[in-house]
């Protein structure tokens, strides 16, 4: 398989169904879908009685990378209200699948997004560029509005060309370590079937991380295309090609044709389709690069041999060695430029609140006095709430208020009730984690006498290296929670209050 992020759409998935009126619950409740589990409550509280909710996403599940069913389209078919959060939080899929099958006239809120206008605080998405070598990562700047373009259009990267000493490869390893071949120049490049085997599809506004693999030290040239996507019929809108450089385990310095380029050695750099200004460009840290003038260096300290195990067949036999750019963050972790989880600080969570009950009025005016109602109870419950989680952090002694976790979620709350972000890992099964990496995640628990690192439990298959180093330096295993239910914890203010009882305990 050689798609990465294709989008499958459920379009039609539930003949003959014609989406009823307004308020189409058989006892004339207002049905409203929900993409997760932690909206749906919100929409329960506020809506009471007067709501039917279901969520696309089931409790336990991973937002990022759900795939939606049958029984999902139905549920948005006859949908008189529906909440997303967006901010790329949920997979492009369930998206699409939402935006395509509602009824005509039915209004789909972002809360993330809309939220702001109920003094909401969001803040930008900041990662770890703490890797020996360059993050490299495809991304999509701009929404493509003057092109007609919405969040269910497709960007298109393409290569059509590569030349270097052996064969390279680019790919993106799902979650549990199954890889996504993007390119790979040792089968080469057919235009006659469009270069499907070799495109990248991203949503406008998102990002992806990426791994490449080079069979042999030297330089190489690979030649991208973008292309916009607008709908699935519409005829591809060009916007450019561009051809990028690597030195590859040799002095970036020497490569024919590149005398006085800029070298990029290290930090978070990505390939970037701009829709706004209709061009490819590699944006490395916030600043804008051209192509023709930079040469991206694999290092010789990249030189891995490939893993044991089928998964990894297509960069050679195991123990082949070659030179690895590593995914920054395992999984389809594609994003924005702004954290999309901000219910973890719980005045975000109100301003959700207020917004899903305006949003209510405004679908079911008979029930505003119900939704008015609702929402001052629930708001005073998470005043009380946001007291009580501030309380206990703050309970916590200053220098122990270090976080360490599986999942980059927890900036809100790091922001709002004064805790420090030290780390997350997401580390990677099909390969094992470098020395390097161990060493870095074991000196940060040493240096700061971090006591205990925090898991999310449906991400547990995922934090094994994390887990291993800690017990090494004696440092407890917790639970909190991110962005998904189970059958321990099932609504957001039990959330909350675990998570804030779970750091009190582990780090006190």
């Amino acid at each position: 398989m050689k798609r990465l992020l294709a989008a499958t759409m459920l379009l039609g998935a539930v003949a003959g169904c014609s989406p009823p009126p307004a308020l189409s619950d058989a006892d004339g409740r207002v049905q409203v879908v929900t993409t997760t589990g932690i909206l749906a409550d919100l929409v329960r509280n506020v809506g009471g009685e007067r709501v039917l909710v279901d969520s696309i996403v089931p409790d336990s599940a991973d937002a990022h990378a759900y795939e939606p069913t049958l029984r999902d389209v139905r549920n948005i078919v006859y949908a008189d209200l529906a909440f997303s959060n967006y901010l790329l939080l949920e997979a492009q899929n369930v998206i699409k699948a939402l935006d395509a099958n509602l009824p005509d006239g039915v209004e789909q809120i972002s809360l993330a997004e809309g939220a702001t206008k109920y003094a909401a605080e969001i803040i930008p998405l900041v990662e770890d560029v703490s890797l020996d070598t360059v993050w490299l990562g495809l991304r999509v700047h701009g929404d493509g509005a003057h092109l007609g373009a919405d969040r269910t259009s497709d960007v298109r990267l393409t290569a059509t060309a590569a030349d270097g000493p052996g064969r390279l490869t680019a790919y993106l390893t799902e979650s549990f370590g199954n890889p996504d071949v993007f390119v790979d120049s040792g089968d080469g490049f057919d235009p006659a079937n469009g270069y499907r085997d070799d495109t990248a599809v991203l949503p406008p506004e998102a990002h992806t991380h990426m791994s490449w693999a080079f069979s042999e030290a030297g330089a190489y040239r690979l030649t991208l295309r973008a292309q916009l996507a607008v709908s699935a019929d519409s005829r591809p809108v060009p916007m450019g090609e561009r051809t990028l450089t690597f030195a590859v385990g040799v002095d970036p310095h020497t490569v024919p044709g590149m005398a006085g380029a800029t070298v990029l050695r290290g930090g978070h750099t990505d390939i970037t389709a701009d829709l706004d200004s209709g061009d490819i460009h590699l944006l490395a840290d916030d600043k804008r690069l051209d192509p023709a003038r930079t040469v991206i260096e694999v290092p010789a300290k990249a030189l891995r041999e490939v893993p044991a195990g089928p998964g990894l067949r297509f960069l050679g036999r195991p123990g082949t060695r070659v030179y690895q750019l590593p995914q920054a963050v395992l999984g389809r972790h594609v994003h924005g430029e702004i954290d999309p989880h901000l219910w973890q600080d719980v005045r975000n969570a109100q301003a959700y609140a207020e917004l899903i009950r305006d949003s209510l009025i405004a679908a079911d005016p008979a029930g505003t006095a119900t939704y008015r109602a609702n929402t001052d109870r629930y708001l005073r419950e998470l005043t009380a709430l946001d007291d009580y989680v501030r309380e206990r952090i703050t309970a916590i002694p200053a220098p122990s208020r270090y976080l360490v976790t599986t999942h980059d979620a927890f900036a809100y709350l790091a922001k709002a009730y004064g805790m420090v972000i030290a780390g997350f890992v997401t580390p990677n099964p099909a390969v094992e984690p470098s020395l390097a990496d161990r060493r870095r995640l074991t000196e940060t628990l040493r240096n700061l006498r971090v006591r205990a690192v925090f898991l999310e439990p449906n991400l547990r298959a995922r934090s094994s290296t994390l887990v291993e180093v800690a017990r090494q330096e004696g440092v407890r295993v917790c639970d909190i929670y991110g962005d998904a239910f189970d059958d321990r914890v099932t609504d957001y203010v039990a959330m909350m209050r675990f998570n804030a009882d779970s750091l009190a305990r582990c780090l006190t």
